[in-house]
């Protein structure tokens, strides 16, 4: 049984939160995001927002630590946005953009040209002697994570050498070869 529903949320300085028919819409320095909320009521009080259930059911107890997360991550993101870091290892493996458009060469006979929603700003960093790296940012958590497993989904490492995309940070689990 979670109790993250009933931990309140602290609304920071500089945020404004709309309730209007279910919608909860935050807006703050880097944006404005909006949230369907069914079932959940939803309440602004001395500067925390309070989600209370109906009842004890395994539905509303389910939806209401999920709304929680979703309305916390929305105020994260309005103030600070998010970030996903993606490695390339593998030789040739290179990583360019221009614009909203990422061009990835990943070792097959054409290079895979992925066109990004205008919400996130893509960077790629190059530098000799170093794996290549995109740098994914948005005020979105769920859509950064979306997109970046797409592009993970391209080439996923491999557990013997490690070629592949991975997150930055990410640990590999690693196979021995064959044993001669």
């Amino acid at each position: 049984m979670s109790r993250i529903g009933k931990a309140p949320v602290e609304i920071p300085e500089g945020i404004t939160i709309d309730i209007k028919d279910g919608i909860v819409t935050v807006k703050g320095k880097l944006g404005e995001l909006s949230q369907e909320i069914k079932d959940i009521t939803v309440k602004v009080e001395e500067g925390q927002i309070i989600l209370e259930r109906p009842s004890e059911s395994k539905d509303h107890k389910s939806k209401h630590g999920l709304y929680r997360a979703l309305i916390f991550n929305m105020i994260e993101g309005v103030t600070k946005g998010f970030t996903k870091e993606l490695e390339l290892v593998g030789v040739g493996y290179r990583a360019s953009n221009q614009g909203q458009k990422l061009d990835l060469a990943l070792g097959f006979s054409h290079n895979i040209v992925m066109s990004l929603a205008p919400e996130i700003k893509v960077e790629t960093i190059s530098e000799k002697g170093k794996n290549p790296i995109v740098k994914l940012t948005s005020i979105d958590k769920q859509l950064v994570g979306q997109v970046a497993a797409k592009i993970r989904s391209y080439r996923r490492p491999e557990p013997y050498k490690g070629k592949g995309i991975k997150f930055v940070g990410e640990v590999i689990r690693r196979k021995a070869g064959k044993s001669a």
